[in-house]
């Protein structure tokens, strides 16, 4: 059919030069459609934009992303983080590298390797945000957009960040407080693992702003578990009116449970965070509950927005708010609801 019509267009000197003009641009046309049907050419040319038009269509082959957090080795909460990414990854069709340092000096160097790496996106935590500012500014001068996940929400757009995915910790802090209230506690003993985290001193900030009783700091070293019961069980025997632990991961309130049984204290205890272990604590009525900040989805989040931005140009929250995975919280009387989820790996 492209033949015949081709052959219809007359000779120049037969027709007006705005028919001609005409004619041949309807040509142009159908041979832009065949080349589209049959060899699968573009057309698009200049008239593309956008963070990447190229990629625009859904298709994340070839893009690159890393994954950088500050979780330290053999944590489980930064395996579900990784598997939620992994699944965006693997929907995506993206290819993901995933790096962790709990030393913010060595984890900006993390994000430095990405940057000379050239991948396409980055998704970083900013649990020590004054150490990643300087490899953030690096990647947004080499035009790769980065994303925030789990920790900073106070530092994230102060960062240059584009989008940001978590838990608001001061909200969650001050939730746990009002609980505390609820059950009546008189002394609580937060228990934060990780020296200067921002995200684990803003929970405990906001244990002590809602909280009527006494709430008292106990740092311990969250890469030594056994280091951490003793600790734990140590404070419980010098204060016997300890009646509340709040730790800030699961394993740690498993910990805490054990410190409690060492030292015959009537102290009971509570978390943040999640998994499958501290599941069955909260079915067995050893934890009173955990605050749920659903890793796995912030994993999952931060690499899907990375794709959707660059094949779309979406903005989760516009840019300007952060995107809330928690708190949530799972007690006795709920806890059968994720505990399937939480046995698959996932919650």
């Amino acid at each position: 059919m492209l033949g015949r019509t081709a052959r219809s267009v007359p000779h120049e000197h037969s027709s007006p030069p705005r028919t001609v003009a005409r004619r041949l641009t309807r040509v142009a046309a159908l041979a832009s459609a065949v080349c589209l049907l049959v060899a699968g050419c573009s057309v698009l040319g200049a008239a593309e934009d956008g963070p990447d038009a190229d990629a625009a269509g859904g298709s994340g082959a070839g893009m690159k992303v890393a994954l950088v957090t500050h979780g330290g080795k053999g944590d489980a909460f930064w395996d579900l983080v990784r598997r939620g990414a992994e699944t965006a990854a693997a929907k995506d069709g993206v290819d993901l590298t995933y790096a962790s340092d709990a030393d913010p000096a060595a984890q900006a160097d993390l994000v430095r390797n990405a940057v000379r790496d050239k991948v396409d996106g980055i998704a970083v935590t900013l649990a020590k945000p004054a150490a990643m500012r300087g490899p953030i500014a690096q990647a947004r001068a080499a035009g790769i957009p980065v994303v925030g996940l789990n920790s900073g929400i106070g530092a994230w757009r102060p960062s240059g960040l584009l989008e940001y995915f978590g838990m608001d910790d001061s909200v969650a802090g001050r939730a746990v407080g009002d609980k505390l209230d609820a059950f009546r506690a008189k002394h609580a003993l937060c228990v934060v693992h990780e020296r200067g985290n921002v995200a684990l001193e803003a929970r405990c900030a906001g244990v002590k702003k809602t909280f009527r009783g006494d709430t008292d700091n106990l740092y311990v070293d969250g890469t030594d578990m056994d280091a951490v019961t003793a600790t734990i069980a140590s404070r419980l025997r010098q204060d016997s009116s300890i009646d509340e632990i709040v730790t800030n991961g699961a394993q740690f309130a498993l910990g805490a449970v054990k410190a409690v049984r060492q030292t015959g204290s009537r102290a009971k205890v509570a978390t943040f965070d999640l998994n499958k272990d501290l599941v069955k604590a909260v079915q067995d009525g050893e934890v009173q509950f955990a605050v749920d900040q659903q890793p796995y989805l912030q994993g999952y989040l931060a690499v899907d927005a990375l794709w959707l931005y660059r094949t779309n140009g979406n903005v989760s929250g516009g840019g300007t708010a952060p995107v809330l995975t928690g708190p949530a919280f799972v007690t006795r009387s709920n806890v059968s609801t994720v505990a399937r989820f939480a046995a698959a790996g996932t919650r």
